[in-house]
């Protein structure tokens, strides 16, 4: 038997609805954030979705040291106390897994199985990206930045750093910052400690973690990450689309209580009140809208003003439950005009789908 026999295949679909082991192994090592945790502006780091690639690397903080090099003036490397120099940055930031939903597709793609949960809000605290780079002196005809995370293992048969690129001019946006921080602690292992990426507005695939290496290219980088994963593409030999900004999204923190195994809700006649909250990556959402009865019709909730770029947004309305089943939904639109679909868009990595939340309810 050779390495080939243990080592993930190529992108796939399910033949079927069972939860394969395979899956159940990603599930036990990642987590989503309990819809409930939707009432509180900062997700508890404990709570906040977690997805890890490989294996989490224990990085001794007093040995640590980031390089910078590449197409540059003058490489150089820092340890945390010189980072610590640098003029500090703090920001609120929601992230979302770029494959969150994927379980709820069909075909589902076999992947780590996400259903709603892949989100949450934290804040980051840390330096400028800027601050580096600038340090370092980049180049004329800088095309992209690559971060390398300490974290190293297999993936469809390529053994690998996670390594994941931007484009320099999303760069020169300068919004991009290292934290060491997370909701005024230091960074926890799972969260990247001791330095991680963050990248406003979006997915979680390009905040990378555990950073150990920043290197400017001048040209646009074909690492695995970039290259072949992380894209929206519907056959196997299609090149795809990249993975970049959140789509809009809105989710509910369900009702009621819930029954223990299919997660149906339970809630009383009556008026009731639905809350929960909406982002994108592109800009400020501008519309919330529920539906009470499977999506047949739907109606607009009071939504909390944007206080600040790529963070969620509260929402809420007033429900006059009736007795029976029936199906909550909700859905956002923002200030670009894009509104969440329906229905799934699918493709063979199951990333970017944003399509409805749907809320099985019982009215007793």
């Amino acid at each position: 038997m050779t390495i080939d026999d243990w080592i993930s295949p190529p992108a796939r679909a399910a033949e079927s609805d069972d939860i394969s082991l395979d899956e159940l192994r990603l599930a036990t090592r990642n987590h989503g954030m309990p819809l409930e945790m939707l009432d509180l502006d900062l997700t508890p780091p404990g709570l906040h979705y977690v997805l890890v690639h490989y294996d989490i690397p224990l990085l001794d903080p007093a040995t640590y040291r980031l390089s910078v090099d590449g197409h540059v003036e003058r490489p150089f490397s820092v340890d945390l106390d010189e980072l610590a120099t640098l003029e500090p940055v703090a920001r609120r930031v929601t992230l979302e897994c770029a494959g969150n939903g994927r379980a709820r597709t069909s075909p589902r793609p076999i992947s780590q199985p996400w259903l709603d949960e892949a989100v949450g809000t934290a804040e980051w605290s840390g330096v400028p990206l800027a601050a580096l780079l600038d340090r370092a002196g980049v180049r004329p005809g800088a095309e992209s930045v690559v971060f390398s995370g300490a974290d190293h293992g297999f993936e469809r048969g390529i053994e690998q750093d996670f390594r994941r690129a931007l484009p320099y001019d999303e760069i020169e946006r300068d919004e991009v910052f290292l934290a060491t921080a997370m909701n005024g602690a230091p960074l926890p292992p799972q969260h990247g400690a001791p330095v991680r990426l963050v990248v406003p507005g979006w997915y979680g695939m390009a905040h990378v973690k555990w950073v150990v290496r920043i290197t400017v290219l001048d040209r646009p980088f074909d690492g695995f990450q970039n290259a072949t994963a992380y894209r929206i593409k519907r056959d196997a030999d299609d090149r795809g689309e990249p993975v970049t900004r959140m789509a809009p999204r809105a989710l509910m923190h369900p009702p009621g209580f819930p029954d223990f195994m299919s997660r149906t809700r339970i809630v009383d006649a009556g008026r009731q009140a639905l809350t929960g909250r909406a982002w994108s990556g592109f800009a400020p959402i501008t519309r919330v809208e529920v539906s009470t009865d499977g999506t047949a019709t739907w109606a607009d909730a009071d939504l909390a003003p944007c206080v600040a770029a790529y963070l969620w947004q509260a929402w809420s309305f007033i429900w006059e439950a009736t007795p029976g089943p029936t199906e909550l939904s909700v859905r956002a639109t923002d200030a670009d005009g894009r509104t969440q679909p329906l229905d799934q868009q699918w493709n063979r990595q199951g990333m970017a789908n944003s399509h409805v939340q749907r809320v099985p309810v019982v009215v007793r």
